[in-house]
């Protein structure tokens, strides 16, 4: 019954880190990265659509990435697109392939970008530790229900302490990292 309500905490708080990095694909530092794109919606003849299904996406250099749509109808919606996305780009069109350059960041917009993470990454150790009082809230339960002892009870909530020191040093590491690339020129 403990390892149970643990595996599944486990499981959340795993799901918990992959969020927390697909998050931090979308923070923009000074190269160029096929992330920065994601969520983009094409109107495609009426329907909302993703960038990357109505157009190549390729990285030219660390700063250039190069979108080429499939029909040449869309390079004008595809470009509305991206500057509706408010990614702080400008794209460049020749009519066939759009370019669009990231230009290096400033000295106060990596430092903002820095504080935005530190908050990212507060926000996702307070769902950890939501999970983990859902945890400690099944274990009490168990305990209520006498299906396992208050000794029992005791060791699981331990456990399933040590289990959120990890994942909370697990976002302090990835958070680090994301930092460490965003102040880096």
């Amino acid at each position: 019954m403990i390892n149970e309500v643990i595996e599944e905490m486990k499981a959340e708080m795993v799901k918990t880190l992959e969020r927390l990095e697909t998050e931090l694909t979308r923070v923009r530092t000074g190269r160029a990265n096929l992330a920065l794109l994601d969520g983009i919606k094409v109107d495609y003849y009426g329907v909302p659509t993703p960038l990357n299904q109505v157009a190549s996406l390729q990285l030219a250099d660390a700063r250039l990435i190069v979108i080429k749509p499939w029909e040449k109808t869309m390079v004008s919606a595809t470009e509305k697109a991206i500057q509706k996305a408010d990614l702080g780009l400008n794209p460049n069109s020749d009519g066939e392939i759009i370019r669009l350059p990231v230009p290096p960041l400033t000295e106060d917009r990596r430092k903002e970008l820095a504080k935005m993470i530190k908050r990212l990454g507060e926000d996702f150790k307070v769902k950890i530790r939501g999970q983990r009082r859902d945890a400690n809230e099944m274990l009490k339960a168990l305990e209520k229900d006498k299906e396992i002892s208050e000794d029992d009870n005791r060791r699981g909530q331990t456990k399933v302490q040590e289990v959120t020191d990890d994942h909370t040093k697990k976002v302090d590491t990835i958070i680090a990292a994301k930092e460490e690339e965003v102040m880096e020129v």
